[in-house]
């Protein structure tokens, strides 16, 4: 039993410098035809109508009551301070019982936390105020 090694006549194999694309390809095919198979699948949306955006200046009624929020998360009733978020709620319970019950109108620096912000809608729930709105600038060329 004998092993033979290397080429039959003594020489050297050549060296192959192509490179096979077979390979290459049938993965490629395959990888179209999943993205083919699947695109379909996730592209599925749920049929909505969604709101447009409408800007209408609010009217100010002169019960309506405004918070303002500064950036220190200092909290303004009708541009005169309020001691803490004890004495905003205590406030806000006063104003709640009223009927009808105005509005509480918040308005919050660009600047400022959200947690302040947070703190004045939750005393506003918590006090029963029915009637929340938020003020924003509008937008430009709005």
């Amino acid at each position: 039993m004998s092993m033979q090694v290397g080429s039959p006549d003594g020489q050297e194999d050549e060296v192959l410098s192509a490179i096979n694309t077979t390979p290459l390809v049938d993965v490629m095919l395959v990888l179209l035809i999943i993205f083919l198979i699947t695109i379909p699948v996730v592209t599925y949306n749920v049929p909505l109508t969604l709101p447009h955006e409408i800007n209408q200046p609010s009217r100010t009624n002169p019960e309506n009551i405004t918070l303002a929020v500064d950036k220190n998360g200092i909290i303004y009733w009708n541009n005169k301070a309020v001691t803490g978020a004890d004495g905003l709620y205590e406030q806000l319970k006063t104003i709640a019982v009223l009927d009808p019950q105005p509005e509480v109108l918040v308005r919050g620096d660009q600047d400022a936390r959200y947690e302040f912000i947070g703190k004045v809608l939750a005393n506003c729930q918590r006090a029963g105020i029915a009637k929340v709105n938020l003020i924003t600038e509008p937008p430009p060329n709005g």
